[in-house]
């Protein structure tokens, strides 16, 4: 107070060479003006203006912060195009998007439609080899022949008293079934899908064949794919199509494997079995 502050040179803050009164250009010019200012009665002046004062005034330091304040401003505006795109980027950008979409969304929703069918086989196959084994222990049979399983009518009951059923009819709607079409029954289960008796049919210690239609009336209705037959055996055991009379439940991988590939995966001998025995293999995936 009352003294004056000879401030023309000064070194920047944090290092680096003095400030000089030659830079008199911008931010720069501002802060070489204030720092040359002297104080005068209380008040920071340079010139008529007052760089900083107790009462506010404007001055120097507001043309400082004023000056920051455009540069900030300015600095926010570039990085904001910078930023941007340019339409001709985000047509190309969703022009790539579009073609592997294209290329890949098929092959996803086929495997998800694959995969759906096998989830469904799997609960028809749960269902069918829960109800066979309370069969056997209600009757306290060793098998079902035993129990009384041995003719189509007494499957038929079977179907009637251990599952939930919403509708009977005479035929599987969509599914050529070739001479499993006469003297069956079909049931839609309570989840949608649709068992058709194949009839009483024993070769060695299978029963049963039974046609399972996971998804009822839907399409494709292609064996192999959401049709698939299914084999009892007696010892209430569910598996693929015998090989030969010697053949019993459960199935070795390699039997499975011969049958998917002289059955299942032969279209010229495609009777319906083979497929449930390559799921089974495969640990319920679909990879054919």
């Amino acid at each position: 107070r009352g003294k004056s502050m000879n401030l023309k040179e000064n070194k920047l803050i944090g290092g680096g060479d003095k400030l000089k009164s030659s830079h008199n250009h911008g931010l720069g010019g501002i802060l070489m003006r204030c720092l040359d200012a002297k104080t005068h009665r209380g008040k920071v002046v340079f010139g008529n203006k007052n760089i900083l004062s107790l009462g506010g005034e404007s001055g120097c330091l507001n043309e400082v912060i004023t000056t920051m304040r455009e540069g900030k401003n300015l600095a926010a505006s570039l990085l904001s195009r910078l930023a941007a795109f340019t339409l001709a980027e985000v047509l190309v950008t969703l022009g790539i998007i579009g073609v592997v979409s294209a290329m890949t969304v098929p092959t996803l929703m086929q495997n998800y439609q694959r995969q759906s069918y096998v989830t469904q086989l799997h609960k028809v196959y749960n269902e069918m080899s829960q109800a066979l084994l309370r069969y056997q222990t209600d009757r306290n049979a060793v098998n079902l022949t035993e129990a009384g399983l041995t003719s189509q009518d007494a499957f038929i009951n079977f179907m009637k008293t251990y599952f939930k059923n919403v509708k009977e009819c005479d035929t599987m709607s969509g599914v050529t079934m070739g001479s499993y079409d006469s003297n069956n029954r079909s049931f839609v289960l309570a989840s949608g899908a649709t068992i058709r008796t194949g009839g009483y049919d024993p070769v060695g210690t299978k029963l049963f064949n039974i046609g399972v239609d996971v998804n009822g009336l839907k399409g494709p209705n292609i064996v192999g794919r959401d049709f698939f037959w299914i084999y009892i055996y007696n010892n209430g055991m569910i598996d693929d199509e015998p090989i030969d009379a010697n053949t019993t439940a459960p199935f070795t991988a390699a039997q499975r494997e011969t049958q998917f590939h002289d059955v299942c995966s032969n279209s010229e001998n495609n009777r319906g079995g083979g497929c449930l025995g390559k799921i089974l293999n495969d640990n319920w995936q679909m990879n054919y």
